[in-house]
């Protein structure tokens, strides 16, 4: 059995985690560390995992807090994982974080990223930094299988990234100029209270938010830009609307040539036909974010505007699973040899 640790257990991407961890057939989950709600059973915090789970929630300091783990999630803010994970690495544990502290190879890509959030733009473990893996199972599978450290993507960069990923590899669209319109539901916000996110400061509140910069941003373009092989530069803009979870992306590129719809639904099928969460529609297809909701699935609708010799992708994901604790897991399973959907293969839950 795959023992498993989890760090910064009482958030909603720790949570998110557990619950997956617990139906999972090849892991043990033996430690559960926060910073608050320390001493309670996660099950006296989450009345819903009565039955299932009742681990005390420990100090990083207790020395319970210290028993080996083969993985080690780190659910945590931005500058945590910088400072833990080199230790637990050291332990023997392979290490999977949930922030941005270890989404990029170089200290200078961290510092652009760092400097967009407003956080001190020196890394703590720059010798880890090239020794990294981005966490997009979907495009780093092979590098997966042997990484000690995984740097968890973003939930709007997953969204932009799958969506754009084939148009991008296959010089379909323009790499300059791609727009990419995000909406995102409140928990992406988040468990810790806010003004901006209280009920009637939210309910039927919409809202566009960080437009001289959004982090993710460094995210999509490098990865893009792998995809292309050249410099790639979108115009990203990320709003929150009044539901609980999911993102929806509208993606917009300018073809280099005239395409039709079905040629390019061709050409995705094709370029995602070894990944499992990845579901490709026409755009006659109905579907939204209900039908990922609770899901490790992306769901991509492909559509060409032929008047404006455009192509638009619609990218559907749930923030808290596909955007963080599905793609964890699916991280994992790819770390330790399993097959990517074990523990992960299920349908949302309708209505």
């Amino acid at each position: 059995m795959i023992r498993a640790k989890v760090i910064g257990a009482t958030g909603y991407g720790g949570i998110g985690i557990i619950e997956l961890l617990l139906q999972h057939p090849s892991v043990q989950l033996t430690t559960l560390v926060a910073r608050e709600e320390i001493g309670k059973p996660i099950d006296a915090i989450y009345p819903h995992l009565a039955g299932f789970c009742d681990l005390p929630v420990l100090a990083a300091d207790d020395p319970r807090a210290q028993a080996p783990a083969d993985v080690v999630f780190f659910a945590t803010p931005d500058g945590v994982g910088m400072l833990q994970a080199p230790d637990a690495i050291q332990s023997g544990a392979r290490v999977i974080d949930y922030s941005g502290d270890f989404r990029f190879a170089s200290a200078e890509a961290y510092t652009d990223y760092a400097t967009r959030i407003g956080r001190n733009p020196v890394h703590a473990a720059p010798d880890w930094l090239g020794r990294n893996v981005y966490g997009l199972t979907e495009l780093h599978r092979d590098a997966l299988r042997s990484a000690r450290l995984v740097g968890n993507p973003g939930c709007f960069a997953v969204s932009c990234i799958l969506g754009l990923a084939p148009a991008m590899k296959l010089g379909l669209i323009d790499p300059v100029g791609a727009i990419c319109d995000c909406k995102t539901g409140v928990s992406g916000a988040g468990k810790k209270l806010s003004a901006p996110f209280h009920f009637p400061a939210r309910y039927e509140q919409m809202n566009a938010y960080r437009l001289a910069g959004h982090q993710h941003v460094c995210e999509v373009e490098h990865e893009l830009a792998q995809q292309a092989g050249r410099e790639v530069r979108v115009t990203f803009t990320a709003q929150v609307v009044p539901v609980c979870r999911g993102i929806l992306s509208t993606l917009y590129g300018s073809l280099t040539r005239p395409l039709g719809e079905a040629e390019i639904l061709a050409l995705y099928r094709d370029f995602y036909q070894d990944s499992p969460f990845v579901r490709i529609y026409d755009s006659q297809t109905a579907i939204g974010t209900m039908q990922v909701r609770g899901t490790n699935f992306c769901n991509l609708t492909v559509s060409v505007d032929a008047r404006c010799n455009r192509l638009r992708i619609v990218s559907h994901i749930d923030n808290l699973m596909k955007g963080q604790a599905g793609s964890a897991l699916q991280n994992m399973n790819v770390m330790f040899g399993l097959p990517e959907t074990t523990g992960l293969s299920r349908p949302s839950s309708y209505p």
